[in-house]
């Protein structure tokens, strides 16, 4: 969406405002399906910083996520310009990947869709 749309917006500075991870959340991004719930950018960037210094390699990049994020944030009187996704999964066919849920960070500029609520498959 080259205008971000308004409610969606609305919704990602409730979910900041209120620092609530049980907004869950569907979106079309670049024909790929994204499901999930929201969380706080704050909270979604410990979890990530959390992730990576169990990892020998990834470590270093910790520091990145752990910096104050209010140097590459809006102000709080600023429309949050992206998404911060946990327990999320990107929808392919008949399987979610990943099974037990990934972080995605979404620009709300690119959604081209979205629906409330946590898609997946059933076999039934």
């Amino acid at each position: 969406m080259s205008n971000p749309d308004e409610l969606l917006v609305a919704i990602s500075a409730a979910v900041e405002s209120e620092r609530s991870n049980q907004m869950s959340l569907t979106v079309v991004v670049g024909g790929a399906v994204i499901t999930g719930r929201l969380a706080p950018e704050a909270v979604w960037r410990e979890r990530v910083a959390e992730v990576l210094k169990d990892s020998d390699r990834l470590g270093p990049f910790a520091g990145v996520f752990t910096r104050d994020p209010r140097g590459s944030r809006p102000g709080r009187d600023e429309a949050p310009t992206h998404l911060h996704f946990h327990l999320a999964r990107i929808l392919q066919g008949s399987l979610g990947i990943p099974e037990t849920g990934g972080m995605y960070r979404v620009a709300i500029k690119d959604v081209s869709a979205w629906s409330v609520g946590d898609l997946s498959y059933s076999d039934r």
